[in-house]
């Protein structure tokens, strides 16, 4: 070979690999940085109630269409714009449910139409409460919920400060009129027209995620026995009544209608903690048996939950259980392998959640995006990522561009770490972290203004095996722990702070 074509040849190798040196990889240490409950799951309160707190990700607010519109295709949407504001000043996002009728209220439906002459509500009773119901005869009703959503989703498609939209027609739009004049047709609407207001929803929103109630699962109310193409579409499903006494009769059946093992696939499972009993609000978070002889947990395993509105739950338990739960719920990164050259990465990274991310996110290394998302990523599925940065020290992060000022989506290390927060050692103490079979592992708050915290100890593959209450020093016996390395996670309401420990 010729001196020249020598040349030639290095050069195409050059070109195509950037360095003929730098695609030799090498594992390296990611710390992790899940310190808060992730975006876009977890429990959720009602705006504005107790919601300055890193426990939640996400707040719900009910809306009325006549604060929106006044006169026909006048759309006045600076009360949405108030709402959405304030819930991501405080670095959350919003799910909101727009509902024409309420318990003891009259109807949101605007004036112009309740004006006109051939339009005629019915005034009745639910609840023991006189309560006004929508004239779902009139086109003008129908016209315009159609026309809502579109110009809705034509506004807020693409808004990070709205995660989920919930829709209905029934009390508090759930799907049921259980008590009242329930008329097909008259005070809820005909099945006909729900069929194009389902296929209006899928054809307006293309990034939002939407869901209705597990309630329309009944043919009483819904179309879905006539037109069972509908269930082709990719809504998602909400359960008001979730974790109720008999939740495993009439709750389960109509999650399974709706094919709950696929459904969240494609749009977050979630719904409201029971009000039927004070009992169900006041036991549905206890460990480890709930209110009926399983944890939360467990349920939101195995109904995929992203969020649960659990407004009443700090009248009954404290924040950082309220932050476990939201953690326990939705999406949750890990990352399995980093392996890094000179000029790229490879990242192998595993969902350890109970849902997938419903919007696009994006592992980076130094800034440099994956041309690959994980949205998609299932529950105990992991996906190998290609990025062309790499170097020394790189930085490692999960970007998404649906989030609002102050959020970030983080993850959980390849040494199984969590992240930390800002503790000083004086304040705070974990020691031994290599101990033999039988050693007592103490944990020391040194700052009594810390408070009432929680240890836990996990393996490395996340299986929990030691949980403990405490206040300010507490030991710990390893004799029934196996060999091994260990997660020690400590928190309370101010703080979350993890540490790794070896078992000999």
């Amino acid at each position: 070979m010729s001196f020249k074509n020598l040349i030639l040849v290095l050069i195409v190798v050059y070109s195509e690999t950037g360095n003929i040196f730098s695609q030799e990889f090498k594992d390296i240490t990611i710390t992790g940085t899940e310190q808060k409950v992730e975006p876009m799951t977890g429990i959720v309160f009602w705006k504005g109630e107790r919601t300055n707190t890193e426990a939640i990700s996400l707040e719900f607010s009910y809306m009325l269409f006549n604060k929106i519109v006044k006169q026909k295709g006048d759309y006045d949407w600076s009360k949405v714009d108030a709402i959405l504001d304030d819930i991501a000043s405080r670095k959350h996002q919003a799910i909101l449910r727009f509902r024409f009728t309420y318990v003891g209220k009259k109807t949101s439906v605007p004036d112009y139409i309740k004006n006109l002459s051939d339009y005629e509500e019915i005034e009745g009773t639910s609840e023991g409460e006189k309560t006004w119901f929508p004239d779902w005869r009139h086109k003008e009703l129908q016209d315009f919920t159609l026309d809502f959503y579109q110009k809705f989703a034509e506004r807020y498609d693409n808004d990070p400060r709205l995660a989920f939209v919930q829709v209905g027609f029934g009390l508090w739009a759930e799907y049921h009129i259980y008590d009242g004049p329930f008329i097909l047709g008259r005070t809820f609407p005909g099945k006909d027209f729900q069929e194009k207001f389902f296929y209006k929803l899928q054809n307006s929103f293309i990034n939002t995620p939407w869901s209705i109630s597990i309630d329309a699962a009944d043919d009483t109310y819904s179309p879905f026995d006539v037109t069972p193409d509908l269930l082709k579409i990719h809504f998602g499903n909400f359960d008001d009544s979730f974790m109720c006494e008999d939740h495993g009769e009439y709750n389960e059946e109509s999650w399974n209608f709706f094919d709950k093992d696929d459904r969240y696939k494609y749009a977050p499972a979630g719904g409201e903690f029971s009000y039927y009993s004070d009992f169900d609000q006041e036991h549905v978070l206890d460990l480890p048996n709930g209110s009926y002889g399983k944890p939360y947990e467990d349920f939101a395993k195995k109904f995929k939950i992203t969020y649960i509105i659990g407004n009443d739950q700090p009248d009954y338990q404290p924040m950082s259980r309220i932050k476990e739960a939201s953690m326990a719920s939705g999406y949750r990164f890990k990352i399995e392998s980093f392996k890094i050259s000179n000029s790229k990465s490879k990242i192998i990274i595993k969902n350890v959640g109970v849902a997938p991310i419903y919007y696009d996110a994006y592992p980076s290394v130094n800034g440099i995006r994956s041309t690959e998302s994980l949205k998609g990523l299932m529950p105990d599925e992991t996906k190998e990522f290609q990025i062309d940065s790499g170097g020394n020290d790189p930085k490692f992060s999960i970007e998404c561009d649906h989030l609002v000022e102050g959020q970030t989506i983080g993850f959980i290390g390849n040494d199984g770490s969590l992240g930390t927060l800002d503790l000083k050692k004086s304040e705070f103490q974990i020691y031994p972290t290599f101990l033999s079979s039988g050693d007592f592992l103490k944990i020391r708050n040194n700052n009594q203004a810390n408070g009432n915290s929680i240890v836990k100890i996990h393996s490395m593959k996340g299986e929990e095996i030691f949980k403990k209450n405490y206040r300010n020093t507490t030991a710990i016996n390893t004799i029934s722990i196996k060999s091994g390395i260990y997660i020690i996670t400590v928190f309370n309401d101010q703080f979350y702070f993890t540490k790794k420990i070896l078992i000999k």
